[in-house]
């Protein structure tokens, strides 16, 4: 990432010795003498990044700081000082400071510092990026789909995402999109704006299910030192997204099913009984009446799933929707990789449409970016596409 950079600091020979440092790593960068200068400078641009002397004359460098944190909010503060203190460093940190530099002659150390300043820079962006783009991303209007079964689903769950307390099961095989489409349902219902916390329950043992879904009190067990929210808490006014369902024990299915009819809980080691306040979707790649009639699902948590199941096609059967999901993968990966790649050749479209794809919408997704990578003109071709997926494909009719 090229930062903007503005180095504050009153002697000359270190402003000219940072500059032409940070210059050589292609970042733009800008001097200053006094921290009055620096708040000038700040009324006509905002940087990404500001080197700031602790010790000058007039204004010091924690007086700065005081006012950059009203009209630098987004910049990222390193202090430099050659006579830094423990007080120094703790001050300059309470008030929004990244890091604390100590100055040495050949100024070595300030290189790797701006440079974990930068990343996470680079970081920040992301989330921030992904934050404001996460409603449109999982909006009715950001779905891609041309099939009968797509359409049918999402009929369906235009309505499911209506009803805030009705538990939700969602069933498809891997790679179908169950938690994209959890999202969708969480993004477009009464619980948008609470948190979406998703856990898969084939990473949950049996003796830490309760611990991790109720949380629990300071000394309910041995190591247990301090109180621990558990997931149903972390989701309050939220939706609370357990994937592969179908892995829990008939135990842990027993806990599961007791919540969900009762909506509440309490944490383990406590006593007082605790509201429900949160969306619960389920999902799972088993057969879960296969499950039943077998004996490994409860037949009471499948009557009490069913009140609202969403069955997620596999992409074999949605062919239609093979062309506008590679085209938006394509955008995406064309962005990732600097590439303005738009279109799919005839033969890359029967290539995809003839693949089984036993992977799915996930296994398209990552045939794409590896396509993209390979691609090296504005049209994706068969040649693009891996060679052993050239080899299984069949012709498939429309």
């Amino acid at each position: 990432m090229q930062a903007s950079i503005f180095v504050t600091d009153d002697e000359s020979a270190v402003r000219k010795a940072l500059v032409k440092r940070l210059s050589r790593r292609q970042h733009q960068v800008r001097a200053f003498q006094s921290g009055d200068e620096l708040l000038a400078a700040l009324e006509q641009d905002q940087p990404d990044l500001i080197l700031l002397d602790l010790k000058m004359p007039g204004m010091s460098g924690i007086e700065a700081l005081k006012q950059l944190r009203t009209k630098a909010r987004d910049a990222v503060v390193i202090i430099l000082t050659a006579y830094g203190t423990v007080e120094d460093a703790v001050e300059a940190m309470k008030l929004g400071a990244y890091d604390f530099l100590i100055k040495t002659v050949d100024l070595q150390g300030v290189e790797p510092v701006v440079d974990q300043a930068v990343e996470y820079l680079s970081l920040r962006r992301r989330v921030a990026y992904e934050a404001e783009h996460e409603a449109a991303q999982y909006g009715w209007s950001g779905l891609v789909t041309s099939s009968a079964p797509m359409n049918d689903l999402l009929a369906q769950v235009r309505e499911v995402a209506q009803s805030p307390t009705t538990t939700v099961l969602l069933m498809g095989e891997n790679g179908t999109g169950k938690e994209f489409l959890a999202r969708v349902i969480h993004h477009n219902g009464a619980h948008a704006t609470g948190p979406f916390v998703g856990i898969n329950c084939t990473s949950l043992p049996r003796e830490r299910f309760e611990r991790e879904l109720f949380g629990y009190e300071r000394g309910a067990f041995a190591g247990a030192d301090q109180r621990k929210l558990g997931l149903l808490e972390q989701a309050e006014s939220g939706t609370l997204f357990l994937d592969e369902i179908g892995d829990l024990d008939l135990a842990m299915q027993s806990t599961l099913l007791h919540v969900l009819r009762d909506r509440s809980f309490h944490r383990a080691g406590g006593t007082e009984h605790m509201a429900v306040n949160a969306r619960c979707i389920v999902a799972t790649k088993r057969d879960i009446k296969k499950e039943v009639s077998e004996g490994r699902f409860r037949e009471d948590l499948f009557v009490h799933l069913t009140a609202s199941t969403c069955v997620l096609p596999p992409l074999r059967s949605r062919i239609e929707d093979m062309g506008p999901l590679s085209k938006r993968f394509m955008v995406k990966f064309g962005v990732k990789f600097g590439k303005d790649v738009v279109e799919l050749d005839p033969g890359a479209i029967a290539v995809l449409n003839g693949y089984p794809f036993p992977g799915n919408v996930r296994e398209l997704q990552n045939v794409i970016e590896r396509a993209m990578m390979l691609c090296k003109g504005k049209t994706l071709t068969a040649s693009d596409l891996p060679l052993e997926m050239r080899d299984v494909a069949v012709p498939v009719a429309l």
